[in-house]
């Protein structure tokens, strides 16, 4: 017979060890929606879409395993132009800034020090994605869209919680596929990729939409129906995070639109007026009836390298009530947060900050998309 003692010091140790298995069980993962940036980004400002999974790495390029202690994950995304493969996946700080440890980020960068970051990564971890890669141009993607997103674009992370269970079969799913490009830009886009994505883990709720996108995919439409998901299912603890862009590359990139805000809001309305006056008209309602969702919350957290590990907690409640809650547009976000360090942030090139993020540097990978 065991002494109430006993069976409480028993009760103690099994409660502990659910609480960590229960842990152990979840982990994040984020929608990345990219803004769009250059020429081709003044074309078509819809932006790009990749999605990040903490507990999901890349053994290389194209093949995908569960992540080990220390490594911080891995972002997935659809590329066309990268030897004919569908999707791509590299660790997270190369994803962003074309380097191994987040202590090696510069602050500032100019186009010898992008193009410089960019070739080491690729001659060091990308060789099995072949040596006659192209690089792509203004219209056509190549290997540069695969590291140093940030000195390109600024990028806004949609952090949910995903289980064990989901991410396996995620692995499975992508390792057992064929992992061919069949890319094409109005419905077999990197946002179609994510809504297929996105379907495993929230099934039958991401869907084309006929309005306000004309029946295609965009980034804003599948990070809206996430939002409005997680809003009706708070247990999905969603979390929204500013990444900023690197300044220097590039100016700074646009907001993300959808299909009829495009063409209401920029220099497209002009032709359209002139050869279609009632076609013009019925975009200008459907955006003002449909198209005008605002996704970025009023104060939200700005992740730089020091503190990208902020991907990986859990939400804290407040978190979930900031990030569900009334959401203005970047315009009126973007002020408070622009240039901010989140709290608690270390200061980059420290022995934390490198203890912390540098264990990365063993993963080999790829990932991200010009759109």
């Amino acid at each position: 017979m065991l002494s109430i003692g006993q069976i409480r010091n028993l009760s103690f140790v099994f409660l502990i060890a659910g609480i960590l298995c229960c842990a152990r069980g979840h982990a994040q993962a984020a929608l990345l929606m990219e803004e769009p940036y250059g020429f081709f980004g003044a074309l078509n400002p819809t932006g790009h879409d990749a999605i990040y999974f903490e507990r999901i790495c890349a053994e290389t390029p194209v093949k995908l395993r569960r992540c080990g202690s220390g490594e911080l994950g891995a972002v997935i995304a659809r590329y066309q132009g990268v030897d004919g493969y569908d999707w791509v996946a590299i660790p997270l700080i190369p994803y962003l800034y074309s380097v191994d440890n987040a202590a090696d980020v510069p602050a500032h960068v100019d186009r010898n020090t992008v193009i410089r970051l960019r070739t080491r990564y690729r001659e060091v971890h990308l060789a099995s994605l072949g040596s006659e890669l192209s690089p792509g141009n203004l219209v056509h993607g190549g290997w540069t869209e695969l590291m140093g997103v940030a000195y390109e674009r600024r990028i806004y992370a949609f952090r949910f919680q995903t289980t064990l269970g989901q991410d396996d079969a995620l692995i499975a799913q992508l390792n057992s596929g064929p992992n061919r490009s069949h890319f094409n830009l109005l419905f077999e886009n990197c946002a179609d990729f994510a809504r297929v994505v996105l379907n495993s883990y929230f099934p039958r709720t991401f869907k084309r939409s006929f309005f306000p996108d004309a029946g295609m995919t965009t980034p804003k439409q599948i990070t809206y129906k996430l939002v409005r998901y997680a809003r009706k299912h708070p247990q999905v603890q969603l979390t929204v995070f500013e990444i900023p862009q690197i300044p220097g590359y590039r100016r700074g990139s646009r907001s993300n639109k959808g299909i009829d805000e495009s063409f209401v809001t920029t220099a497209y309305a002009i032709p359209i007026v002139l050869i279609n006056p009632y076609l013009a008209c019925g975009l200008s309602v459907d955006y003002l009836i449909r198209g005008r969702y605002h996704l970025i919350p009023k104060h939200v957290e700005v992740l730089g390298p020091e503190n990208l590990s902020a991907l990986t907690a859990p939400a804290s409640p407040q978190e979930n009530a900031a990030s569900t809650g009334t959401s203005t547009d970047r315009s009126s976000s973007a002020g408070s947060s622009a240039g901010a360090e989140a709290p608690g942030a270390v200061p980059r090139g420290s022995a934390q900050a490198q203890a912390a993020l540098g264990a990365n540097s063993g993963l080999k990978g790829t990932g991200a998309a010009d759109e």
